[in-house]
């Protein structure tokens, strides 16, 4: 059913819980993991070649750090970084990639924080996604067993 999977990242400690959902249905599908993180092109004017390249170091930690977990699952993780809006990038990435599910994170802002922060990411993407979109709450645990 699932033979390619996207999970865009941005980095952050938050996004383990999609990381671990993806890989978690890549392993049971037997599908790879894209891992996606998009430099977002819509600030930074003035010194825009050192914001541009710092954020694609972020991005490429980002995008090592799921190759590395999905190494340690036995799951085919595939590095990607694009440029643009992060919400038309995800889907054109979703698009070129043949992908069957989306796999990302959501902060899950209601009332006055979503309208301060113009809608989410993901929210767009779940919106005009033509496959299924699973989204997993940033930092919330991952169902792993603590003792």
């Amino acid at each position: 059913m699932y033979d390619e999977i996207l999970l865009p990242t941005d980095g952050s400690e938050g996004v383990q819980a999609a990381i671990d959902h993806a890989l978690y249905v890549a392993d049971l599908a037997d599908a790879t993991v894209h891992a996606l993180f998009v430099v977002d092109e819509r600030g930074a004017a003035g010194e825009w070649d050192v914001v541009v390249e710092r954020e694609e170091e972020h991005g490429e930690a980002a995008v090592d750090a799921v190759a590395t977990a999905g190494n340690e699952r036995d799951v085919a993780v595939e590095r990607h970084l694009r440029r643009g809006t992060p919400h038309e990038e995800i889907l054109d990435a979703a698009d070129a990639y043949d992908v069957d599910l989306v796999v990302m994170g959501t902060h899950g802002r209601t009332g006055i924080d979503r309208f301060v922060n113009a809608g989410s990411v993901a929210e767009r993407v779940v919106r005009h996604a033509p496959m299924p979109v699973m989204t997993a709450r940033l930092g919330e645990p991952t169902g792993e067993k603590t003792e």
